[in-house]
Formats: C-alpha cells, sequence, structure tokens
C-alpha cells in the first residue's frame, strides 16, 4: 500500500490578541522561544522530521517580518522545486473566498479550492503557537489504520481545562466536545492538531457554509459537526504541550524549560531548525552572576541573572538584577534596575527601577510601558 499524500496546513494568521503589545507589529509565530528560537521553528520542525513536505502556511496577521523570516522555507529544506513551503496570505477579488477570515474554521473554508485542486489524501492542520513535540507519522499511521474521518491529537492538563477545547474519550473514540466550557466534565482538551480524511473535509466545509452562512472557529462549528456526524478518534500526546496564547503561559512555558519539566528543544535526534542570524556567542563578564538561564549569541552580560531567558543582543549592566524573566532582542538594562517575572519586549531601553512582582506577569513594551497580564 503507498503511503497517503499528506497536506500540511499551519494555521499562523491569528492576531494574538491575547498577548498585548508583543503581537502588535509581529505575527505571534514569530515570538522568540527559548532566546534563540522562534514558535514557528517548534511547527516545521515536527512536521520535516514526521517527512512531511507539502506545508502551506495561511497567514494574515503582520505577514511581512514573518515573510522574510521564513525566506522560502530554506532553513528547514522546505525551499523545494516540487511541494515544500507555501505561504497562503489573504487576497481581493470576486471570489467569496476572498478578504480575512472570521477564526480557523473560516480560514480552512477559504481554503477549500486550493485543497480540492491539490488533491492530497489527508489534510494535517495545526496552530503555530503551541510547544510540544510529536511524531506526525504516527498520528497519520493511526488515522488510516482506524478508517476515521478525523483524528484529534488529545492530550491531558493539569490546569483548568476551560479555556481549551474538551473532549470526552471511549475507547479511542471522541464521543463529546466542548469548546470552552464553563464546567468542563473531562481534563482530556484537543491539542489543536488535527488529520482529517482530505475528500471528506473538503465536502464538510463547503456543506456546513451552505448550511450557516458563514463559518468562524472550528471549536464552534466543523468539529462539534465532526463528533456529531462522523467517526473522530484520539491520538493522545503523552508529552509536554502548551498552548502559548496568553502572556503567563508564554512566561510558564519558558519557566518550565529552565526547571527541565518543559520541551525537549535539545534533542540531536530531533533538532529544531532555525533562520537564526549568525552571531558571536554571549559574552559574560567577570562581575556577571548567572544561574539556571538561557542567554543567547550576541549579549553581553555584565549583572546578575536568575532563571531568566535572554533572546539576542541583549545587554545587562553591572547593578542590573534579571530574575524569572524573559528579555526578547536587543533589550538593554542598565544598572538599578530589577526585574522579577517580567516579558521585556524587543529593543527596550529600561530606566532604573523596580518592575514586575511575584505574583502576576508583567509585560513591559518596546517604549517601557508596564502592563499587568490579566
Amino acid at each position: 500500500m503507498s503511503a497517503p499524500k499528506v497536506l500540511a496546513l499551519v494555521l499562523a494568521g491569528g492576531s494574538g490578541s491575547r498577548m498585548g503589545a508583543l503581537t502588535e507589529t509581529r505575527a505571534k509565530p514569530a515570538l522568540r522561544m527559548a532566546g534563540s528560537y522562534r514558535l514557528i521553528d517548534v511547527s516545521l520542525s515536527n512536521l520535516v522530521h514526521s517527512g512531511l513536505s507539502d506545508v502551506w502556511i495561511v497567514e494574515e496577521h503582520q505577514p511581512h517580518s514573518f515573510n522574510q523570516y521564513l525566506a522560502g522555507g530554506r532553513a528547514w529544506d522546505l525551499d523545494r522545486s516540487h511541494g515544500g513551503l507555501v505561504l497562503l496570505p489573504p487576497f481581493s477579488g470576486d471570489d467569496e473566498k476572498a478578504g480575512f477570515s472570521q477564526g480557523n474554521s473560516d480560514s480552512l473554508w477559504r481554503q477549500n479550492d486550493r485543497i480540492k485542486e491539490h488533491a492530497p489524501d489527508l489534510v494535517l492542520v495545526l496552530s503555530a503557537d503551541h510547544l510540544y513535540t510529536l511524531d506526525f507519522a504516527g498520528v497519520i499511521a493511526d488515522h488510516v489504520d482506524s478508517g476515521a474521518d478525523l483524528t484529534m491529537v488529545t492530550t491531558e492538563v493539569s490546569e483548568d481545562p476551560s479555556r481549551y477545547s474538551v473532549v470526552e474519550v471511549d475507547g479511542g473514540r471522541v464521543t463529546d466536545f466542548w469548546y470552552k466550557p464553563d464546567d468542563p466534565k473531562s481534563t482530556i482538551v484537543a491539542a489543536e492538531i488535527f488529520c482529517f480524511t482530505a475528500e471528506a473535509l473538503v465536502k464538510a466545509l463547503d456543506s456546513l457554509h451552505d448550511d450557516l452562512g458563514e463559518l468562524g472557529d472550528y471549536g464552534d462549528d466543523l468539529l462539534p459537526w465532526y463528533v456529531e456526524n462522523r467517526t473522530v478518534m484520539e491520538y493522545r500526546l503523552r508529552g509536554y504541550w502548551k498552548d502559548l496564547g496568553t502572556l503567563s503561559a508564554y512566561w510558564q512555558a519558558h519557566m518550565d524549560l529552565l526547571d527541565g519539566s518543559g520541551a525537549e528543544l535539545d534533542d540531536p535526534a530531533w533538532p529544531i531548525y532555525s533562520a537564526q542570524p549568525p552571531l558571536l556567542p554571549a559574552r559574560i563578564e567577570e562581575s556577571a552572576r548567572i544561574d539556571t538561564s538561557y542567554v543567547a549569541p550576541g549579549c553581553r552580560v555584565s549583572g546578575t541573572v536568575r532563571s531568566s531567558v535572554l533572546a539576542t543582543r541583549c545587554v545587562v549592566e553591572d547593578g542590573a538584577i534579571i530574575e524569572e524573566s524573559i528579555l526578547l532582542d536587543e533589550v538593554h538594562v542598565p544598572a538599578g534596575v530589577q526585574l522579577r517575572r517580567c516579558i521585556v519586549d524587543t529593543g527596550a531601553r529600561l530606566e532604573p527601577g523596580t518592575y514586575g512582582s511575584p505574583d502576576s506577569v508583567t509585560l513591559i513594551d518596546a517604549d517601557g510601558h508596564v502592563t499587568e497580564d490579566e
């Protein structure tokens, strides 16, 4: 039996409004991860290591620098003559699928004609703002073997599941689905990774659009319809998984990396590929005190850094103290600054003072404005 033709569709167009200033001028998938990577690196590396090379990225919000970073997929060996990386921006014209989407289900419907033309056997849909390691080959094999119309990657969470799509499972089959329920009946949630049988998907999208008039988020329309009308199976992800949709989640994912409980990003057998520019190694001065931290290339550290992540070209002067914080690129921290549980946006030049608190996550934007995470 020949291997199925798989199209990977990465949804990377959301505005990331819950991330505040971090996503006002950049696409959320372009956000730094662990100082040296970007969020999109995780999704693309998982796909490439899984042997998938037909990768389409749906984009809308702030695509310019994002496209420059992707550079046709070169860093992930996706710059191919046949297949490879394809960018799908919104477009104008007489086509009813033109314009900006109203949600991720609508995003799929707007690409439906292209999916039909490509004629894959399976469509693998994933979001670009989650942190995990997964060999999609296992998902695909289980989907084919089970004869399911949809295989939904699931995971069990220890936090409040009400912010996710919650599912009920019986013998591997997804029997019920609730989108961000007020009173969750399960701690098993959809990990935003879905393997669809392509022929059924394109028909379902057109049929639902005809019935409803318009589509929104697939948690509201497409996925409940599948659970009610088609065979939906689960593929349980046992390892680390985190949705980085809020400032607190983004901060916590980095703290998990530092304490060893987070995603494994340094597996030699499963490296994270990146388009990171070449930079000098970080320079650590004699006065520096660094404990359990990541310091990216191009940094110069003279002060104290504890349980923190510094992205490229950051400067921490002697007399500055940084604790449990994340600094994005080119942040300058002078003497007299103390940071605690802060996320500092790219290019910020901080004035001496104390920022942050032990009880919440504080965002400091490039102009020095301070916002507490809700």
